[in-house]
């Protein structure tokens, strides 16, 4: 299946390290205009994909959803634009190819969890973005936000220097598989990816992180941890992207979600946290993206949650009630068979 942009699990969010926040009206939507819309909007639907809108994003083509967020690496959409252009399932098929500079705002905006807006409009390059509130573009200019804007993201210091409890910690990480890696060549910030190693990751693999103060971003999806082996991130106070998707975690991490002041991203998406998890995180004032797609959560506390804090990203799964689309799995989209 040839398709030039995917879209899912949709937010406002950005880290401060490594680059600048990437910011989806002036870095992403470019992209996907000239790039993608031509082929996936209102007038074309390759795949019956279209990714003019939100909601027609989230509900996907024929191959389902094609983008991990957070994870640009298992996403279909960096695979197909990194591969060579004389290969069949290059994307985009017209045109030239994305530069190496429009791939790496994708990868970040892929990794901070994603920007689109709700109610923007896409339409090809030489059209306008737009907003609105029932998905026609009514207006060329998108929405003001409402409510008081969200606080800058987190500064980290420039004097910050490793202990030497971290570095044995990493090490010590390090023998179960999983390396905690700098984010950058000239500066002491890390991020550990425990995703790859799933179900081998418990309570006991991730306990060093504990001295790990340097981190500031932490995926631990798919893995076995416990609300309970949460406690090990309690002191990680600079720790900006924390991802718990499809795990066991429930309404006893709140407590340990409480100590993060400074996470911008949260992805609790396929967990088993209800209700009682959001009071949590209403002080989080540098809170940007929640992703609560298939939990326990219900409406009513989403509305809640969202009139204490003006300006939260939460991405529920649920925008989409005119087709009554269920969201794909997070199964791999499949190539179409070539005729």
């Amino acid at each position: 299946m040839k398709l030039s942009c995917w879209s899912i699990f949709l937010g406002a969010s950005a880290l401060a390290l490594p680059a600048a926040a990437v910011d989806f009206k002036a870095d992403v939507a470019p992209i996907f205009e000239q790039k993608c819309i031509g082929c996936h909007g209102a007038d074309k639907q390759k795949g019956k994909l279209r990714l003019d809108t939100l909601e027609n994003a989230l509900k996907g083509g024929k191959g389902g959803p094609a983008l991990k967020a957070g994870d640009p690496d298992a996403s279909e959409i960096i695979k197909r634009v990194e591969l060579p252009k004389d290969n069949d399932d290059h994307m985009p098929t017209e045109g030239d190819p994305l530069t190496k500079e429009q791939i790496t705002v994708l990868r970040d905006w892929i990794k901070a969890g994603a920007v689109w807006p709700e109610g923007v409009v896409l339409t090809a390059k030489g059209g306008k973005s737009a907003a609105t509130a029932d998905g026609a573009a009514a207006s060329a200019q998108p929405k003001a936000p409402v409510g008081p804007p969200p606080p800058p993201l987190p500064e980290l210091p420039k004097d910050f220097v490793p202990s030497a409890a971290e570095t044995n910690a990493i090490a010590a990480i390090a023998k179960s598989g999983v390396d905690v890696r700098l984010i950058a060549q000239n500066g002491p910030w890390r991020e550990g990816n425990f995703r790859l190693s799933g179900s081998n990751v418990t309570d006991a693999v991730i306990a060093p992180l504990k001295d790990v103060t340097s981190l500031v971003e932490l995926n631990l999806a798919t893995t076995k941890v416990t609300d309970a082996g949460l406690s090990a991130v309690d002191g990680l106070g600079y720790l900006q992207n924390l991802q718990l998707q499809i795990t066991g975690i429930g309404d006893g991490a709140a407590e340990h979600f409480k100590k993060l002041t400074n996470l911008v991203t949260l992805n609790l998406y396929g967990s088993q946290v209800t209700d009682a998890t959001l009071p949590a995180l209403k002080d989080l004032a540098h809170l940007r993206s929640l992703y609560l797609w298939q939990t326990k959560v219900t409406p009513d506390a989403v509305q809640q949650l969202k009139a204490a804090r003006p300006g939260l990203y939460v991405n529920t799964g649920w925008e989409a009630p005119a087709t009554n689309a269920v969201p794909a799995t997070n199964a791999p989209a499949k190539p179409e068979e070539k005729k």
